[in-house]
């Protein structure tokens, strides 16, 4: 068992080594900002990110998982097998409008498939910023295709060959990008103790300074000559009195042997601070043009912060450390968002992100926590700045009441905190992006009220909410939240020849706003208002010339809303609308699709007086709720034949390509057709018929005489057999690939010999899989409720095979959660009849 952990241990550092050396392989090949690896999880259907280079792992979580069937780049190269290239922010827009919804900056992107032994392992993919029309000036796309490809060779060799066993399960291993500059570092740390004049210092000084760490004897002499040679004595003076207790007021200013400006700060060792001759603490910096001319951000009366591309601060000016309220030493070598979290969030990782993935410096306001404040009588706003680097963010903190947002001066006569408290009130507009990335994922009525409650509300403060939706001429409510219990009921129902604010919002096409609850009294007289205090925002839901219904926001207090706010409010509820119709087409496809499947469904199975066979299906109860799984029992000749099957997706096309197939599989079955034969002419048909979709499939020809049973599947999961005696197995079948990929797939066929009263189990894997967990687990769990649910179910038993089949399916039956279509198929020899008196 040890040398197993051992193994499995090295294994993991070798992966990891790997895409750390692949992700930092395609940043230089690819001119790019980012590099990224997403691999297969064990999750079914689901890409999970493992190694990030470039950007903070915590600003990219909305991708670390992104499902095969989404429209992404990455799903795109996945599924297809095919590099997905985008140079600039309009291609992307114009073919993954979703994904530039939540990146909408000018960047580009490349997107290149890990090829595996039978189909991708996962994807290799980098950022860079954009270019006008083309990325083959900027990138060597062989390489990055040879770097997959050898991903994917090593990715075999760890795993054996075993390509189930290459998944990613865990959280992206965040990896720092090599420097522009390899040989130099931008930020070490050193400490010495100035009664034994030895230095320690980190690899990155070593770096910085340009030695091996043979070549630095450790003193402070040797530390200061490396440091500044023509101003080592300011270096040693300085050394000497920060030891004493008296740090320098400032970082010292300095210039390296080639005249490269450098910034060395010093301060005391806190847990020594009150004995005399204590250990001193020091970083030396180098800032660059960006951070500080000529080195002078020592001098600025700006907070000047240095983040490095994973968001670690690695340099803080005296004035950061003022107007951040937080000691240098609470600043240094730690991440942006556990040193400052007030800077981090919604709106702000988006400028982040920004910064790290385009060359334009973006500006914003943050607000700093109470207890965050310097004493300067500033004020509680700060005006932000983000200088992109190669390998540093510099940010520029300067007290919002010297500046606009736009970083000039306040014009004469304004205040400049109602010109923060304007930049603030802006703060929602990002909310057009937020809310539309949310609602792809809606699809029903209630899931798009959802939505907007999470998401509109928080934006704008408000506390009350209802939507109704248009039928007939008359307002139904869909969702409410805030309101007094029993209020809105006089209002379902309402025509729309009321006089009232919900129903003149969408008979006219105009929002309505109300800064107190006397302005809405006042404009409808003998309205019943739910409360005596606040305000009313009423905003038509109208998609595409189309009236849908309106939406009611409710707020406590009363507040005034801006040109700005009425705008993104007016555009926010058309976003609502279209999704309220998108839901309501969705219901009604998810109705037909539903007759669909049980108008195909077969209403009994053909029966054999020596075979019993009971089948169940659950429809799914995400997305389309319904798919193309199914199953069969068919006379064949003097045997039957069972089949069950499964087609790739949801919805009304899938049920439509389901009925296709069983209907093909039928045909042939009647005409006793080999069971290689039957799949081989079903994937054929499948090809022919191009739907876009592939399916899975089991099929079984049972002589119910001598129990001889031969089996082909096409990449479906294993049958289960439960013998007379109790035991289970996994039955071993040679199988070929889905059915309506390869025109020349061969599908082997297995025999075996089913005995009476054995029970074998066909199955979907809608019954065995779950998110986030191994299908060889549900299958084993299946196996043993199988042992349990078939005591009895022989003859003379007292269990009958309808009720294994209702064990079987009793958890997926009761789950609210059901994200796959669930099919079973169970059948059973009974043993001949007994002699006669």
């Amino acid at each position: 068992m040890a040398g197993s952990d051992e193994r499995a241990v090295r294994t993991r550092a070798r992966l990891t080594a790997l895409l750390a050396d692949v992700s930092t392989g395609a940043l230089t090949s690819a001119g790019g900002r980012v590099a990224g690896v997403y691999l297969r999880s064990r999750a079914p259907g689901l890409l999970r990110l493992a190694v990030l280079t470039g950007l903070p792992g915590p600003l990219f979580r909305s991708w670390w998982r992104l499902h095969v069937g989404r429209p992404f780049p990455v799903a795109d190269a996945y599924r297809l097998g095919v590099h997905v290239v985008l140079p600039n922010a309009t291609e992307t827009m114009r073919r993954y409008p979703q994904f530039a919804a939540g990146l909408p900056f000018p960047f580009g992107s490349v997107h290149v498939p890990v090829p595996g032994g039978t189909g991708p392992l996962g994807v290799l993919t980098v950022l860079h910023p954009a270019v006008a029309d083309t990325v083959d000036d900027l990138l060597d796309r062989e390489l990055l295709g040879r770097l997959a490809e050898g991903l994917g060779t090593e990715l075999l060799g760890l795993a054996d060959g075993d390509e189930s066993a290459i998944t990613w399960d865990g959280e992206p291993l965040c990896v720092r990008p090599p420097a522009s500059r390899p040989a130099r570092a931008a930020v070490g740390r050193f400490s010495c103790d100035p009664s034994t004049s030895l230095v320690r210092a980190d690899d990155r000084l070593h770096a910085l300074l340009g030695l091996r760490p043979g070549e630095f004897a450790g003193t402070m002499t040797e530390l200061a000559n490396a440091v500044a040679p023509a101003d080592a004595h300011r270096v040693l003076a300085a050394l000497r009195d920060t030891a004493a207790g008296k740090p320098p007021s400032a970082p010292l200013s300095l210039r390296a042997h080639d005249g490269t400006p450098r910034l060395l700060d010093l301060w005391p060792a806190a847990d020594r601070a009150d004995r005399a001759g204590t250990a001193v603490h020091g970083v030396v910096f180098e800032p660059g043009t960006a951070a500080s001319a000529d080195g002078a951000a020592d001098l600025l009366p700006e907070g000047v912060l240095c983040v490095d591309r994973l968001g670690m601060i690695v340099y803080a000016n005296p004035a950061a450390a003022r107007l951040t309220g937080r000691a240098r030493e609470r600043l240094l070598g730690q991440a942006l968002w556990d040193a400052l979290p007030w800077l981090t969030g919604p709106p702000y990782d988006d400028h982040l992100r920004g910064a790290l993935l385009c060359p334009e410096p973006v500006h914003f306001h943050a607000r700093r926590p109470a207890d965050d404040r310097d004493a300067s009588g500033e004020g509680d706003w700060l005006a932000v700045s983000v200088h992109p680097g190669t390998d540093l963010l510099t940010c520029v903190l300067v007290p919002a009441s010297r500046v606009d947002a736009g970083s000039g001066p306040v014009p004469e006569g304004q205040d400049a905190q109602d010109t923060v408290a304007g930049a603030h009130a802006m703060a929602p507009l990002y909310r057009p992006i937020a809310l539309a990335i949310a609602l792809t994922d809606a699809v029903t009525a209630r899931q798009v009220s959802a939505v907007v409650m999470q998401e509109l509300l928080p934006a704008f403060g408000g506390r009350r909410l209802a939507i109704y939706l248009l039928q007939d001429r008359h307002l139904y409510l869909a969702w409410e939240t805030g309101f007094p219990p029993g209020f809105l009921a006089p209002f379902e129902g309402i025509g729309l020849d009321a006089h009232v604010p919900g129903v003149e919002t969408l008979t006219t096409g105009r929002p309505l706003f109300f800064e107190s609850m006397g302005q809405l009294a006042a404009a409808y007289p003998g309205l019943a208002l739910d409360a005596p205090v606040g305000s009313r925002a009423f905003l038509p839901l109208i998609a595409s010339g189309r009236p849908v219904g309106s939406c009611i926001l409710g707020f406590d207090a009363e507040r005034g809303f801006s040109t700005e706010e009425r705008a993104v409010l007016t555009a926010l509820a058309g976003l609502i609308a279209h999704a309220m119709e998108r839901a309501r087409r969705y219901d009604d496809e998810a109705a037909l699709a539903r007759g669909l499947q049980q108008a195909l469904l077969p209403r009994r199975l053909s029966t054999h007086p020596r075979v019993e066979t009971v089948g169940r299906y659950l429809p799914g109860t995400q997305g389309m709720d319904v798919g193309g799984d199914w199953y069969d029992v068919v006379e064949a000749g003097d045997g039957l034949a069972l089949v069950i099957g499964d087609v790739q997706g949801h919805g009304v096309q899938a049920a439509a390509t389901m009925g296709q197939l069983r209907s093909a599989v039928r045909a042939f079955a009647l005409g006793d057709r080999p069971p290689d034969e039957v799949l081989r002419g079903t994937n054929h048909l499948l090809i022919d018929l191009d739907p876009g979709q592939f399916a899975s499939c089991c099929y079984l020809r049972l002589d119910p005489a001598t129990g001889r049973a031969r089996i082909a599947q096409a990449g479906h999961p294993p049958p289960l057999l439960r013998c007379p005696d109790g035991r289970t197995r996994l039955l071993d079948i040679a199988g070929g690939v889905v059915l309506g990929v390869d025109p020349h797939a061969r599908y082997p066929v297995t025999e075996l010999w089913l005995e009476p009263d054995a029970i074998l189990a066909l199955y979907t894997d809608g019954l065995v899989e779950r998110p986030g967990a191994d299908i060889d687990d549900g299958i084993a769990a299946l196996r043993r409720a199988l042992a349990q649910a078939g005591a009895g179910a022989g003859r003379g038993g007292g269990r009958s095979l309808s009720g294994v089949a209702d064990r079987l399916t009793a958890t997926a039956r009761h789950a609210t959660d059901r994200p796959d279509d669930v099919a079973l198929l169970l059948a059973a020899r009974r043993p001949p009849p007994g002699p006669g008196p």
